[in-house]
């Protein structure tokens, strides 16, 4: 089984993939989605995206990281992965699932899987713009509101050559909201010539044998579960090689957000406030006390408040 972190816009950036592909289990890494118009994007789009671009494509531990577009006009997309080729890239991933109203309103993200045509018009410039070795990949949702042309939709992005398609089990209309549909996916898994990754509500190793088990897809995706407990991967991974893993602790898990936190702060201001805050919503799926941290940090802004909002916590007896 391989295990792929999502790329989430707006927090799944390059020290993100640092920290959590440094906790092990992790087998490829995919960026926030790089917008593709009607213009050639310079290479300092692609490697403020992508800092891994700079040491072969990798993260820090190894992990290879693939580059994501997103756009509609399959011209350009192909220009842009020519571009993007003479970086070196690991990969190429094709986004086709993105459910924000202003991604959408472009026609571009999930708005595509009601055009399976056009999808594979995309796929396969892109495939045709760059060299056969190098790996190009798309992400796609059930459908915008139904599952209706998932298979046409499949099928084209299989013709266009893509290495390989993640299934994020959930339509459009449902965004994010429990469940996920694993196995709608099951007859596409199943007769897939290439391979399928599933994606979507998966928290635990729990969830994991179910949504493999459910969709008939071996290699799964994390998102949202990598940020509520930063070690999944790592002890889903041990748990499939029967290896003993002991869970990180509150205290562990507190004590990676704040090296993370110290580590980006300069980003911009309000930086350290709102990841915080955003990073302890999805850690109180796991840990109580990360719900009373937050509620403790909830109105700062300043940097050096919330730090010492985080260290003076009290220690669990």
């Amino acid at each position: 089984m391989r295990i792929m972190l999502a790329p989430m816009e707006g927090v799944i950036d390059h020290d993100m993939r640092s920290v959590l592909t440094q906790l092990g289990g992790y087998d490829r890494c995919v960026t926030e989605f790089i917008r593709i118009n009607n213009q050639l994007l310079p290479d300092k789009v692609y490697l403020n995206f992508a800092q891994e671009l700079n040491q072969g494509g990798r993260t820090p531990n190894g992990v290879p990281v693939y580059i994501q577009l997103l756009g509609n006009n399959p011209k350009y997309m192909a220009l842009n992965a020519q571009r993007l080729e003479k970086l070196k890239p690991m990969g190429i991933d094709l986004n086709f699932g993105c459910p924000s109203k202003t991604v959408n309103k472009g026609n571009a993200g999930s708005a595509l899987l009601r055009e399976p045509n056009r999808i594979g018009h995309i796929v396969a410039a892109v495939r045709d713009s760059v060299d056969s070795s190098i790996p190009v990949t798309a992400k796609v949702r059930l459908g915008f509101s139904n599952h209706d042309l998932l298979e046409d939709v499949i099928g084209n992005i299989v013709e266009a050559g893509a290495t390989e398609i993640c299934i994020h089990a959930r339509t459009r209309e449902d965004r994010y909201k429990p469940p996920a549909y694993w196995s709608a996916v099951k007859k596409i898994a199943s007769s897939s010539p290439i391979p399928i990754i599933i994606n979507g509500e998966i928290w635990t190793i729990d969830d994991v044998r179910r949504a493999r088990d459910e969709s008939g897809c071996t290699d799964i995706m994390l998102g949202r579960g990598a940020l509520s407990r930063p070690d999944l991967a790592a002890s889903i991974k041990a748990n499939e090689e029967s290896t003993n893993y002991q869970l990180k602790t509150w205290i562990e898990t507190r004590q990676i957000m704040t090296d993370y936190l110290y580590k980006t702060e300069n980003k911009h201001p309000n930086f350290v406030g709102n990841r915080a805050k955003h990073w302890l919503v999805f850690l109180q799926r796991q840990f109580p006390e990360a719900l009373e941290l937050f509620h403790r940090i909830k109105r700062m802004r300043d940097a050096k408040d919330v730090f010492e909002a985080i260290e003076s916590e009290p220690t669990p007896m």
